[in-house]
């Protein structure tokens, strides 16, 4: 039985911005238009914040069922999982459809990365960039969000399924406070 793995929250780096550009510049190589666009999103993304030594990339694709995206991600070395969707927020209403979306474990010759595919214009697309871009403007917000995610990898180092248990609920919440902002200064992706 494989040991589990330990949720391990380290203060931010530095290095995490240009590590994502050359793992864009490689799905960019090897993606070609396949890729709409190529986001670095997650804790990694936002200066200053502690977060797992994981690079989260976000690649936004016209279409999910598009026959060439798992061949162009196999020829970069990546393997598609059984995850097919993202959490859904309580009170959506959006439907299932919207929070769709591949896994693909990134090649063991790249740093950590985790390969997020959405389609454009759904649902958990617009979450992860507004989220991103919420953090990187509230700067109180984006502290208590670690102190939580801190927290949570020192009571449950090893329990993946109460991190996010409680990581996600916590996101909904960052997210009410980042959907007024959004309106108040009309951001878009």
């Amino acid at each position: 039985m494989a040991a589990p793995r330990q949720i391990v929250i380290q203060p931010y780096d530095h290095q995490w911005p240009s590590e994502f550009e050359r793992v864009r510049d490689r799905l960019q190589e090897g993606l070609g238009d396949v890729a709409a666009r190529i986001d670095h999103i997650g804790s990694t993304s936002v200066p200053g914040l502690a977060a797992k030594d994981v690079i989260d990339v976000q690649v936004t694709v016209e279409d999910l069922a598009d026959r060439r995206l798992v061949p162009a991600f196999e020829g970069l070395g990546a393997t598609l999982t059984e995850i097919t969707s993202d959490h859904v927020p309580p009170g959506d209403r959006s439907g299932p459809r919207a929070w769709e979306k591949r896994y693909f474990r990134a090649p063991a010759s790249w740093r950590p990365t985790h390969l997020h595919v959405r389609e454009a214009g759904r649902a958990n697309t617009r979450y992860a960039l507004l989220f991103r871009d919420y953090l990187r403007h509230s700067t109180p917000a984006a502290a208590a969000y670690a102190e939580i995610k801190m927290t949570l990898s020192r009571l449950h180092p090893e329990d993946v399924d109460a991190y996010y248990a409680v990581k996600d609920p916590v996101c909904d919440l960052v997210m009410d406070a980042a959907e007024q902002w959004a309106d108040g200064v009309g951001w878009s992706p």
